[in-house]
């Protein structure tokens, strides 16, 4: 039988310590143009995820981050997996808005959240590019996030913010605004985080909700074990790990790594390939 991912709450909603992303599904690579078409190239339709998601969700892993307005894909991607699999699949969406201080920009704000609630999201997210146009750093505030906020109340969702910029978490934690949940950028390298790792672990092991970590590989910049590991042993056991693949043995990998982690104890994988396998440091003895 299989292991199942440990859980933690979040606002009342039980969800797996590990998260699905979306960013090596749906082509964002960080990494080159060429990596982004490879990825669109392996799925290049919503059916060719399935592979993919049915390995998470093998593990209780039932949770996906991801911009569902921008990627329509992603969507039908989830819903095909939802019922071939007979699971429901939680959705954790960070739509991008406009949040110019105007009638026009709050209505047009308004319908991309309701987008979000017609889905079926648990939590809305809003992503950085907009949440960081927000802050006022000079007063210690995020500006007018209590008018989106409501919206996303008012559609029937959590509230959250996508903070790659700590300030984020650091004033709504300060002014008690309604945010049940927040996303980080965090790994080893320090890879797109605005200030040193360890002001990061800081700011996430003293934040008042659970944080929803990204990026914990750095986008390929490190293997899953430094990644895993690195995150399991320095966030508390009630935040998460967002961990995106690009096939059904990376997630099972990557699982294991993470249980393994977890539990303390040595991951059970194979070794990698050489072109020279019998060689010591790949586990095989060689000939005196």
């Amino acid at each position: 039988m299989l292991e199942m991912m440990p859980r933690t709450n979040v606002a009342g909603v039980s969800l797996p310590r590990m998260l699905m992303g979306s960013n090596w599904l749906v082509g964002y690579s960080h990494r080159s143009n060429a990596a982004d078409t490879m990825i669109k190239e392996r799925f290049p339709d919503y059916k060719s995820f399935y592979p993919v998601l049915r390995a998470y969700l093998d593990y209780g892993v039932d949770a996906i981050m991801g911009l569902f307005n921008e990627n329509r894909v992603m969507l039908d991607a989830v819903r095909y997996a939802e019922q071939k699999a007979g699971q429901k699949i939680h959705l954790i969406d960070t739509p991008i808005i406009n949040v110019n201080d105007t009638k026009e920009a709050r209505a047009e704000a308004l319908k991309v959240i309701e987008f979000s609630g017609e889905i079926g999201a648990d939590f809305c997210l809003i992503h950085h590019a907009s949440a960081e146009q927000l802050v006022n750093k000079n007063k210690g505030i995020i500006e007018r996030l209590d008018d989106y906020t409501k919206m996303i109340r008012d559609c029937g969702m959590k509230p959250g913010l996508s903070a790659h910029m700590p300030e984020l978490v650091l004033y709504s934690d300060a002014n008690e605004y309604d945010v049940e949940t927040y996303i980080q950028i965090y790994n080893p390298l320090g890879f797109l985080m605005q200030v040193e790792v360890e002001f990061i672990a800081g700011v996430i092991n003293r934040a008042k909700k659970p944080v929803m970590t990204i990026k914990p590989f750095a986008a390929g910049r490190c293997t899953p074990y430094v990644g895993l590991n690195f995150s399991v042993n320095t966030l508390r056991e009630c935040d998460m790990i967002t961990v995106g693949a690009s096939s059904e043995l990376e997630v099972r990998e990557d699982v294991e790594i993470m249980l393994a982690a977890i539990d303390r104890r040595f991951p059970n994988l194979a070794g990698r390939t050489s072109p020279k396998k019998d060689q010591a440091a790949f586990g095989k003895k060689t000939e005196a």
